[in-house]
């Protein structure tokens, strides 16, 4: 019967297996994750109480096309929650179910529910999260756990908790926990959520066996520090979290850097068996009446819950030259996109408009749909009426709709003055610039170069190796030394790569596909000479460096050090030369302050490391470490129980009562509050080691002027998507990898890297850019030459020209970013944008007055 009636015709009894044989060059792996089953810790109730819920489940819950098309509700009996808790690591950092790593993701994850529940909440909603650390330790995360306690008033509790009860008249939940001072407290809530971890995908174990590739204590597939994207078999790479757990933006860096590995090995067979996308026959629409289509977007209850959308489609089936409209659950579905294929034929549609969420994220695709319906991409209009009503004004539905009515008015009215647009072609130089000559750098020209492309590597400094060259080891004890000489050296002796160092960039000048550079370096008699290279994609791997703090005696006392200087000092010793007895470790001494709100995300892993080090070196010293959160998240979290184990003392200090660093009677004093015996403790100390603060390189802003991209607030590079473009800038043909994007781990950063040049590659292996005709168009007999046009354009696009008779105003195609300063600005009207023409923009303003 399912069969009969199934709409999709998603049934198909007939159905059977078959095998196929695919001869490849390489492999992939990347088959994911499990999550943690919590009927494994049967205190949570987990499958006992209908109201405790996977962290997974309560993401479908939320979710438009969830159970609940989107509303928060109680599985037990359909009522709305008051009152939500979150318990963290369910199924990680737990022995008892043998997943002692940190899931790295969990935190992060919990604290975007709790904040998403509260603004889908139809009435007032509480959230709770029962943490042990919290590790948002990833950029920007750290930030948003902030703005969840101090805006959107999510509560934080600092415990573990060890059981859930359930009443069973009204299905509601109790937990139990254990304060931080010791008070054991209960409390009742609707609705439990809980945090589970990530585990390996249970079928990744026979897909091991039958690729030969080896697995780690955990299941996970096991790489190297230095390998992170190479299996144990050569020719099979590993992306994702089956590498390890990870979030989003991770993964599809990985996922590049993967791409980057298998393009390296098949550099010679690249294109032999590429396959061209074939569109239709573009349909000829000049002479003909605007006919157009609308389409209009339920997206569950993102747009639905709030617009009245039969109401906006009746309106827009009123519209002049509206030939056919109609609504879908999801426009942007592959369903949706044969359907309007079919609808541009049937009905004869020559304009295509859709309303439904952000063009940042879809415009593209349904340009493409365009395209295989036989129309010219750009006789499509899209209007956000998720963002721009049901969003902002989900209280106010009317109003809401009233606004979505007036947007499709004004997109339909610009959508019948549109004209087809062609893209240009041009050349590109096949050749990458490498801002930077640190591991980041260097990883990107080698990748590069065994892909078969040519890179200047530059350095401002008087050799490459960077934040590497001050580091000896890795948390898993691995020799960073013989692996920075030996990548040194590879770098130096490959013919592909020109390496310029003590070198200074002077200017960027041109576009994608087509840059110059001016560098000022020094020639070999030690004189400076100017160079000019033309190359087609910049990486910006900048780096960063080591905060040199002005409080705890840093720099008044000798005994104060960095974890960069404590790595020299036990770098340039023997193990018998130096004693100590007492060492103090403060962590977080610069960031997630103030002035710097960030979490440099290594610091915490650098103390672990230096602290097992000299516990090595020196097994009857007494160690402390002084920390906040201790993010040791992933795999590191087997070297905290390892510093545990081994007798470092961990004290936790808040930001109200941060530790005191004095000095009496030559004797080094530390006193710290600790929060579990709320009393202050008094530590001496020959040794205080401060964890400070990653910082942005001193000319990250300098050089972002150049290059035309944005930087953080907090002064590292922004990229063009947190997680779908991670590496990319919004800039064409730029991109960012290493310290210069954000604090990361020496295994990230070669991820990173890799990614990167995955991402200039793909751009260097074309022979033509197509350039988007989307952009400004200076009309000669009105222009006057003011030149006020060069003046404002943000990406030196419009310049002035000599011709036979004047000067004019002419723009660059490819440079040009279609951003319309130039001509809001043409004191002669003379600067018109294609596709925002004068005329399409007046029809929109006459529409929406006249509504």
């Amino acid at each position: 019967l399912c069969s009969k009636v199934c709409l999709a015709g998603a049934v198909e009894y007939d159905d059977s297996e078959s095998v196929d044989e695919i001869t490849a060059g390489a492999v992939i792996l990347s088959p994911g994750f499990d999550e943690f089953d919590p009927t494994i810790k049967p205190e949570y109730g987990y499958g006992r109480f209908p109201n405790v819920v996977t962290s997974i489940e309560f993401e479908r819950i939320l979710s438009a096309s969830g159970p609940y098309g989107g509303h928060t509700l109680r599985p037990s009996d359909g009522d709305i929650p008051k009152n939500i808790a979150f318990i963290q690591c369910v199924g990680s950092r737990d022995i008892s179910c043998g997943n002692t790593y940190c899931s790295s993701v969990c935190c992060t994850y919990s604290i975007k529910e709790a904040v998403v529940a509260k603004e889908h909440a139809s009435q007032e909603l509480d959230t709770t999260v029962f943490f042990m650390d919290m590790r948002t330790f990833a950029k920007g995360f750290e930030e948003y756990y902030q703005r969840a306690r101090s805006e959107h008033g999510v509560r934080f509790i600092r415990s573990r908790v060890s059981l859930v009860t359930e009443d069973p008249e009204t299905n509601n939940l109790t937990i139990g926990y254990e304060t931080e001072d010791g008070r054991l407290k209960k409390e009742e809530f609707d609705l439990v959520v809980l945090s589970v971890g990530l585990e390996p995908s249970r079928k990744a174990r026979k897909l091991a066996e039958t690729l030969d590739v080896e697995l780690n204590n955990y299941g996970f597939c096991k790489t190297s520090q230095f390998t992170p994207l190479e299996t144990s078999r050569p020719g099979v790479f590993v992306c994702g979290a089956f590498q390890g757990p990870k979030d989003i933006p991770e993964t599809v860096v990985q996922a590049s850097g993967a791409a980057a590995k298998v393009s390296e090995l098949l550099a010679s067979a690249r294109g032999s068996e590429a396959i061209e996308k074939e569109y239709p026959p573009e349909i000829d629409i000049s002479g003909q009446e605007p006919r157009v289509g609308v389409f209009i977007c339920h997206c569950g209850i993102n747009i639905a819950g709030v617009v009245d959308v039969k109401e906006v489609l009746d309106y827009a089936l009123e519209l002049d030259n509206v030939v056919y409209a109609e609504s879908n659950m999801y426009t942007c579905s592959q369903d949706t996109q044969e359907l309007i294929c079919e609808k541009v034929k049937e009905h004869n549609i020559n304009r295509f408009v859709v309303a439904s969420c952000t063009p940042r994220t879809h415009e593209l695709l349904f340009r493409d749909t365009l395209r295989n319906a036989g129309l010219n991409r750009y006789l499509f209009e899209m209007t956000n009426i998720r963002d721009q009503c049901s969003w902002v004004h989900q209280n106010e539905p009317e109003e809401a709709t009233r606004k979505a009515k007036d947007l499709v008015n004004m997109t339909v009215s610009k959508s019948r003055l549109l004209e087809p647009l062609e893209a240009v072609s041009m050349g590109l130089v096949k050749k990458a610039l490498i801002i930077g000559g640190g591991l980041a750098g260097m990883t990107v020209a080698l990748s590069l170069a065994e892909q078969g492309f040519e890179s200047y590597l530059v350095e401002k400094e008087a050799e490459t190796g960077g934040y590497l060259r001050n580091t000896h080891y890795t948390l898993a004890g691995d020799n960073i030394e013989s692996y920075l000489s030996q990548t040194v050296d590879k770098v130096m002796s490959n013919e592909l790569i020109h390496v310029y160092t003590s070198a200074k960039i002077e200017s960027i000048d041109g576009v994608v596909g087509n840059f110059r550079i001016t560098l000022l370096g020094t020639d070999e008699q030690g004189g400076k000479e100017e160079r000019e290279i033309e190359h087609g994609a910049v990486i910006v791997a900048t780096g960063g460096k080591e905060l040199k703090p002005d409080d705890y005696l840093y720099g008044a006392d000798k005994r104060v050090l960095t974890q960069q200087e404590l790595e020299q000092l036990i770098g340039d010793s023997d193990s018998g030369d130096r004693k100590f007895e007492d060492v103090v470790m403060i962590q977080c001494v610069g960031s997630r302050c103030e002035e710097r709100p960030y979490c440099s995300r290594i610091c915490c892993i650098n103390a672990l490391k230096n602290a097992l080090k000299l516990k090595e070196l020196y097994p009857e010293i007494n160690l402390y470490i002084l920390y906040k959160d201790l993010r040791a998240y992933g795999y590191a979290e087997d070297y905290y129980t390892q510093a545990r184990e081994s007798g470092i003392i961990f004290i936790r200090y808040d930001d109200d009562n941060k530790p005191e660093v004095l000095v009496q009677d030559d004797q080094l004093m530390v006193i710290v509050h600790d929060t579990i015996l709320d009393e202050p403790i008094v530590l001496g100390a020959d040794l205080i080691v401060l964890s400070t603060a990653i910082l942005p390189a001193d000319d990250n802003e300098e050089l972002a002027k150049m290059l035309k991209v944005p930087l953080t607030h907090n002064g590292f590079f922004l990229e063009a998507h947190v997680k779908l473009r991670p590496v990319d800038f919004a800039t064409d043909g730029v991109y960012v990898c290493g310290v210069a994007h954000s604090p990361i781990t020496i295994e990230e950063c070669i991820s990173q890297a890799s990614g990167c040049a995955s991402r200039a590659a793909v751009l260097l292996s074309q022979d033509t850019i197509t350039v988007t005709p989307t952009i400004s168009v200076v009309d000669e007999e009105l222009c006057v030459g003011c030149g006020l046009c060069e003046m404002v354009c943000p990406f030196n696009a419009a310049q002035l020209v000599d011709t036979e008779s004047r000067r004019v105003g002419r723009v660059t195609d490819a440079s040009c970013k279609g951003c319309g300063t130039c001509g809001a600005s043409c004191p002669q009207h003379a600067i018109s944008m294609r596709h925002f023409t004068n005329e399409q923009l007046m029809a929109q303003i006459d529409a929406l007055v006249g509504s």
